[in-house]
């Protein structure tokens, strides 16, 4: 599924030589994300909890004179060339390249003086996939950019700018806890986000020391209309808040979601509902059970988790449930589909010397089925963007 983060960035730094003709000025890392659990709690106002995959976009880069930016991408083998004219308003570039540029219109719409500069862009982070390539890529850029023009913008600052540049340039409706996620989670540490004050805790994730890792597996499911259930999903839940009186959903706990459903006329409202205010517990749960070091006993939270995501939310697919219901058969601890549905990604809580089995045991399941074989890999929880020299 991925090669390692030194082969990324090599490829990055001969790429940057091939097309410029000199060495880049530095390296510059950001990684995929994987949320171990709180799907569609975001834009609820509720609990996420993120951490930072070792598949990695990185650029490598150096300054060039005026406001112009060059760009190369190893994946399209393309080079795209904007200037200050270009991100003077949202969409003008278009493509892989609108990310490039957002970030760009971002910092400059923000008052920074962006300086000018060529880049060269490597990642093994798979796209489509619901890993959070996008936010990757972003992050790199203003990594790069905030050392290159020496510009001062802070940690907690940063995922709110490289949300604006996808949410406003691009035109994509992210949340913040992607960009949160790539830019600050720590190696060895989930990020326990709270998606209303946007404070974060860095929650110890020490797999390794309880012989555990996790098992993230490429459904390979084409998502279905994920953009219309997306938002039709968002519009059950703001419906159901209204209804309950309430500014998001996060304000129902589950000492009141009982009462809370009884006053709820329509059946798939109340699924909806039930979803939320249940993950956002198990959110909790599973934040309390990693600070006491019982990384075990977090799997059946997953597994509730997808099957909340699969009865309530409606947002699995049969490669998804397949990939779930193999996993847990085959000795994973728990196993849950990560991301906003209708395809993407599942990950499976394994103890380290069963991950091969489980992997081989999905890749079966599959085959029996008749779905394309998916991509395994199996991760530990790495740090955010970084640079590398």
């Amino acid at each position: 599924m991925t090669r390692s983060t030194g082969d990324v960035a090599e490829r990055a730094a001969a790429g940057f030589a091939e097309q410029f003709g000199n060495q880049a000025a530095g390296r510059w890392a950001a990684p995929g994300r994987v949320n171990l659990i709180g799907e569609h709690t975001d834009y609820n106002e509720g609990f996420v909890l993120p951490f930072a995959l070792p598949m990695r976009t990185v650029v490598a880069a150096d300054r060039q004179d005026g406001e112009q930016w060059t760009a190369w991408s190893e994946l399209s083998d393309e080079t795209i060339t904007f200037g200050a004219d270009d991100v003077a308003e949202a969409g003008r570039v278009t493509g892989w390249g609108a990310y490039v540029a957002g970030v760009v219109w971002a910092l400059r719409e923000a008052g920074h003086p962006v300086p000018g500069a060529r880049m060269a862009i490597a990642s093994d982070v798979p796209l489509g996939s619901g890993l959070s390539s996008s936010a990757a890529l972003e992050a790199a850029v203003l990594a790069a950019l905030l050392d290159l023009g020496g510009l001062e913008l802070s940690p907690e600052l940063q995922p709110r700018l490289a949300q604006r540049a996808e949410n406003v340039y691009v035109g994509a409706p992210t949340g913040i806890m992607d960009q949160s996620a790539v830019i600050r989670c720590r190696a060895g540490h989930a990020l326990f986000l709270d998606c209303r004050d946007e404070s974060v805790e860095q929650i110890p994730f020490d797999l390794d020391a309880a012989g555990l890792a996790v098992l993230v597996v490429d459904s390979r499911a084409p998502h279905r209309h994920a953009d219309g259930e997306y938002a039709a999903r968002r519009r059950s839940c703001e419906a159901g808040a209204s209804a309950l009186g309430v500014a998001a959903l996060r304000d129902v706990g589950v000492d009141q979601l009982d009462d809370a459903l009884a006053k709820l006329d329509d059946e798939e409202t109340r699924r909806r509902v039930r979803h939320v205010v249940t993950e956002d517990q198990r959110v909790l749960d599973t934040v309390a059970l990693l600070r006491a070091a019982r990384v075990r006993d977090i799997g059946p939270l997953l597994t509730a988790s997808h099957v909340s995501m699969r009865d309530d939310f409606e947002i699995t697919v049969p490669e998804i449930d397949t990939a779930v219901e193999a996993a847990l058969a085959a000795g994973a601890l728990g196993a849950r589909m990560t991301g906003g549905g209708f395809g993407g990604c599942v990950l499976a809580l394994v103890e380290v010397d069963r991950a091969d089995a489980v992997a081989a045991a999905v890749t079966a399941a599959y085959a029996e089925r008749g779905f394309t074989a998916p991509g395994t890999v199996t991760v530990l929880p790495a740090p955010g963007a970084t640079r590398l020299n």
